[in-house]
């Protein structure tokens, strides 16, 4: 049997890792003697000749692919080239997204044959053994499948036990890609989430009782990941400190092996002490990221957030004497939102920033399967859009009885004008030598991975990058100066920041060139 595994298209602003869920499912198919390939339309071009092309090729009988709701709409259209290319192929979807709407999804598109639930890893195993026999769906726990003119469901699998998972296969994964767009690489080292927050589904999908991997396993994973040369690593559990013990064992078995790398992490401000944040920095954290969500204590009561702002501010204090980045997100249009709540909140973020906080703002987005989207009359919520692409959390599409969407808007394209003119400022001051440089780098790194991202998704390097070979040996500079000029005209960039972005790429060993069949031929180093 072959699976492919698709990864659908999801913005580069939102700073995707390589997708770490597909690599657990492609590790369990793997170890069930699944031949499996992962397809990843983040660091590659869609069309639906690519799709096409990569059905011949490889002739998988099932593709899989993930979705959370923003980046659904894309998900689907890759299901549908799927089955108009061969309707023999089995079509899966899994995700938080259509966990909670998957009757609703299956009924909309004919194309989609199975939803999977939850955790995936068991239920995929078991779902390609029984189409391999061609046997009932109904005999697999936690799927929603189509017979006939009839839609069924199996009900909810067991979550799966995290020790007899395998490690990710990253193998497979386009890492270089990744890399060469500076973005992070993730790890998990526990699943569940014991709060019970309104807005989010992670208490639904991964249970309410935390389980955690046994920390040596985990640190084995983060030593192989350090060999990357990834800026950063993400511990991207919901809440990598909920268990102190855990925590602690995870940073001390980093220290005990003098492991050198950069982590970050998410956490609550009530799960923190200066215990477990100076243990957490001196295994390598250098920033945690917390959901303080409002400074309105009405509105954290009315979403079951459960903190305070005294803890809030607690935390900040406690990371910034650790020598750890705090970073906050807030939402905006939560229920019991008016200009006074809105004003709070800005106004307490203003004051953390002076204590060394960073802080982001996103707009509220009820996401399927959460309580604010299902009782959203009762919160005062009006929904004003079920377009799923419209869920990136950038453009209100909630309101409540006191703020409107335009007020909500204003507020966010304001944080964005000022994150602009932050950046020029910086532009202006490199250009008569006043910046530091680390302000210099913010600026520099930003441009590289837009450029970087440029040229793969319109495969200029591949379209550009080779020609025939020299007869007699050129040096490096050379070779690398050639490909500046000719790709130079496809881009807007200057000459000298194209060719030092191509520089940077080349000595991060991200960009390589090879001579063979007489060509010299530019790529791209996706597989590490």
């Amino acid at each position: 049997m072959r699976v492919l595994l698709v990864n659908p298209y999801y913005p580069i602003s939102e700073t995707p890792s390589p997708p770490l869920g597909l690599a657990y499912l492609a590790a369990a198919l793997e170890q069930a003697g699944v031949e499996v390939k992962i397809l990843d339309f983040v660091v590659f071009p869609y069309t639906p000749l690519a799709v096409e092309t990569s059905l011949k090729n490889f002739k998988p009988d099932v593709v899989g692919i993930t979705s959370v709701t923003m980046n659904f709409n894309d998900a689907i259209r890759v299901i549908k080239d799927v089955k108009r290319t061969d309707a023999n192929i089995l079509t899966v979807m899994g995700g938080p997204h259509v966990t909670f709407c998957g009757k609703e999804t299956l009924a909309a598109f004919p194309e989609l044959d199975v939803v999977v639930l939850g955790e995936g890893e068991d239920t995929v195993v078991k779902l390609v053994e029984i189409f391999q026999r061609r046997d009932d769906f109904k005999f697999i726990k936690g799927i929603i499948y189509r017979k006939g003119t009839g839609i069924h469901s199996t009900g909810v699998r067991e979550l799966v036990d995290l020790e007899q998972l395998p490690i990710p296969a990253r193998h497979l994964l386009p890492l270089g890609r990744y890399r060469a767009l500076g973005m992070p690489i993730s790890i998990t080292t526990s699943r569940g989430c014991p709060f019970q927050c309104v807005f989010c589904v992670g208490r639904k999908m991964g249970g309410a009782k935390m389980r955690f991997r046994n920390p040596i396993r985990v640190v084995d994973e983060l030593e192989y990941l350090n060999t990357l040369n990834f800026h950063q690593i993400n511990i991207a559990d919901d809440l990598f400190t909920a268990n102190k013990n855990h925590c602690l064992a995870v940073c001390d078995e980093i220290i005990r092996r003098e492991l050198r790398f950069k982590w970050t992490s998410f956490a609550r401000v009530d799960t923190v002490s200066p215990e477990i944040l100076f243990k957490m920095k001196a295994a390598g954290c250098n920033a945690v990221s917390f959901g303080i969500e409002s400074a309105n204590s009405k509105i954290l009561k009315n979403i079951k957030k459960g903190i305070t702002l005294p803890q809030a501010v607690a935390a900040v204090k406690m990371c910034t004497e650790a020598g750890i980045t705090p970073h906050a997100s807030f939402i905006l249009g939560l229920p019991g939102e008016t200009p006074a709540t809105l004003k709070e909140t800005l106004d307490f973020s203003r004051e953390l920033k002076e204590m060394g906080l960073s802080s982001g703002f996103h707009l509220l987005a009820p996401f399927p399967g959460t309580e604010i989207r299902e009782y959203s009359r009762r919160f005062g919520l009006k929904i004003l859009s079920n377009d799923w692409s419209e869920y990136h959390a950038n453009r209100a599409i909630v309101e409540t009885p006191d703020v409107t969407k335009k007020m909500l808007d204003d507020i966010v394209m304001d944080w964005e004008n000022e994150y602009h003119l932050f950046l020029e400022g910086i532009k202006q001051r490199m250009n008569t030598g006043q910046t530091t440089a680390a302000e210099s780098w913010q600026l520099i790194n930003l441009e590289r991975i837009v450029l970087v991202y440029d040229l793969m998704m319109n495969r200029i390097i591949e379209k550009r990058g080779t020609w025939p070979a020299a007869d007699s040996p050129v040096e490096a500079a050379a070779v690398l100066n050639k490909l500046v000029r000719r790709i130079n005209s496809s881009v807007e960039c200057e000459e000298n920041k194209l060719h030092d972005t191509l520089f940077y790429s080349v000595q991060q060993g991200n960009l390589r060139y090879v001579q063979k069949n007489g060509q010299t031929q530019w790529e791209w180093v996706d597989y590490l």
